[in-house]
């Protein structure tokens, strides 16, 4: 049997055994609505001395008010009423010194919006070119505070780094110019959840029964090389492949030894060849494990609910973590042994 959700986790994340219930039975996860909002962030002369560079230490020797610093709307596809409420939220946040620069967080907030209480991914942030000169002169250089609200605090939890990325690209990127605004930073924000939530999902989809090859190929660190696939597509194999794989859970070290231990012998690369309707795999590989686990996104195809797909991947690396580390002590006992 394949592992299910501890409990206490949020029902709408439920149900990753292996063939375990239908879509009836499922209460996926309504992410329903996506928002964004993007505020401009200036700190006053007075803060900007006392908190030196934004860092943690600095929020110590000062907590800021409200008169501290002003935020600015830049864009949102909020209601009116609710950007107020995210905005009040946002400089509560601020006020208590817990929102630092570069480091995303992922918060419930209440709106008045059909969905009411929704996840909320906020990150405060300066633009690229500017970092630099900041930290070479006392310039209290303009910074930002990005919003990312759907779905749940839980399920955004689980995209905390896709979503760190996403701010990077936006970091090098960002130009307030209103002709930019329109034609770049608006379609960017209105874009996020569909780019960086939703590449996992659309993989599934892509390779249904296939999916087994994809997910032996990141645990065996096999190399993939994708023909004729458009942008998007390959660039969704890419971050499925890294989500799958086991780097960060083990160390490095202890990773070489679990994928020789592992594979045996060296592959070749597995090509995928989307030229047709449905991609074509050579040199693909697989095991009873991958299969098992292909059958878990199987099953949660039907709710079409990209939180699901996330936690059922992370479940899956938990349980090949294990039994690769217990397949490691196995073979050094034996040796310690002879």
């Amino acid at each position: 049997m394949l592992p299910v959700l501890p409990d206490g986790d949020e029902r709408e994340l439920e149900s990753s055994e292996e063939g375990g219930g239908t879509g009836e039975e499922r209460r996926p996860e309504r992410h329903g609505c996506t928002y964004h909002g993007l505020y401009g962030y200036r700190r006053s002369a007075q803060q900007g001395a006392a908190d030196g560079d934004g860092s943690a230490g600095g929020a110590v020797a000062h907590t800021p008010s409200t008169e501290d610093f002003s935020l600015s709307l830049l864009d949102t596809n909020l209601p009116a009423e609710a950007e107020t409420e995210l905005r009040n939220f946002i400089a509560k946040r601020l006020t208590k010194g817990a929102l630092f620069e570069g480091m995303g967080n992922v918060a419930s907030v209440e709106l008045s919006i059909p969905e009411g209480k929704v996840g909320c991914y906020y990150c405060r942030f300066q633009q690229e070119s500017l970092e630099m000169a900041t930290l070479e002169s006392d310039i209290n250089a303009p910074e930002f505070v990005v919003c990312f609200l759907g779905g749940s605090e839980k399920g955004l939890e689980l995209f905390r780094l896709e979503l760190d990325k996403y701010i990077q690209n936006l970091k090098i990127n960002l130009d307030l110019e209103q002709k930019s605004l329109e034609t770049y930073v608006s379609p960017y924000l209105r874009s996020w959840f569909e780019d960086a939530i939703c590449p996992i999902q659309r993989v599934m989809q892509l390779f249904h029964d296939k999916l087994a090859s994809l997910l032996h190929a990141a645990l065996s660190y096999t190399p993939v090389e994708v023909k004729n696939a458009d942008e998007r597509t390959e660039k969704d194999i890419s971050r499925f492949l890294a989500a799958a794989s086991l780097q960060g859970l083990v160390q490095e070290g202890t990773m070489t030894s679990l994928c020789i231990a592992m594979t045996e012998e060296q592959h070749k690369s597995m090509v995928i060849d989307c030229s047709g309707p449905q991609p074509q795999l050579h040199n693909a590989g697989s095991n009873r494990f991958c299969e098992d686990w292909m059958q878990a996104f199987v099953n949660g195809a039907e709710g079409a609910n990209p939180f699901l797909f996330r936690q059922i991947l992370e479940n899956f690396k938990l349980k090949e973590d294990k039994k690769m580390l217990c397949y490691s002590f196995l073979r050094l006992s034996r040796t310690l042994t002879t």
